[in-house]
């Protein structure tokens, strides 16, 4: 396995979709994740104009961690990652981006450092502007049979047997938080990219 460049992770970055109406879909997995770091370290999100989206920032495992829940829906989050990254000066291998990912089964995950946009429409609007040397926590939710179903399928909600796996998945993601933030990026690559479902 190559080395992973040493960094720190300062920003915590999760996709999604603003409003309730969308907080339980599958393309709200990024959120997710986001959401239970504020939650564990009893971290304020609070909705900063400036920014188009939901700021936190406070101690998790001993580091100073700032949060983004872009406001602006999927294919806008480029309006708000990048006026936050450029305002505190927050370098691309500071920032970790979370999301879903159809190509992966559900609850499976990839951590890994660069790499294109994938069609997804968050990355796909952020990476013309800063570039795509961040890293990424991709969630699996899994793809539909028939591909003019996607739509519907990500802004759905997971079944309870998939919601089970999902949380599953996230606390295995919130399981490798101390190493991702010491900069243990092999470490964090080799537990994620190998995590399965207890039988």
């Amino acid at each position: 396995m190559s080395k992973i460049k040493l960094s720190q992770v300062k920003l915590i970055v999760g996709l999604g979709n603003p409003g309730q109406q969308y907080a339980k879909t599958r393309h709200n997995a990024g959120f997710w994740f986001v959401e239970r770091i504020a939650r564990d370290f009893n971290l304020d999100l609070a909705f900063e104009k400036r920014f188009h989206g939901l700021v936190g920032r406070g101690q998790v495992h001993g580091h100073d961690v700032r949060l983004l829940l872009p406001q602006t829906f999927m294919n806008k989050s480029g309006e708000s990652v990048t006026p936050f990254v450029n305002f505190y000066n927050i370098a691309n291998d500071a920032m970790l981006i979370a999301h879903d990912e159809l190509d992966l089964s559900v609850a499976q995950m990839r951590f890994k450092t660069g790499g294109g946009h994938g069609g997804h429409n968050g990355l796909r609007d952020i990476v013309p502007h800063l570039g795509a040397d961040f890293h990424r926590l991709r969630l699996g939710i899994g793809r539909p049979a028939n591909k003019s179903q996607v739509s519907n399928y990500v802004l759905g909600i997971p079944s309870s047997d998939e919601k089970i796996s999902l949380d599953l998945m996230l606390d295995e993601a919130m399981h490798q938080l101390p190493n991702l933030l010491n900069g243990e990026f092999d470490k964090v690559q080799q537990a994620i990219n190998g995590f399965k479902l207890p039988n």
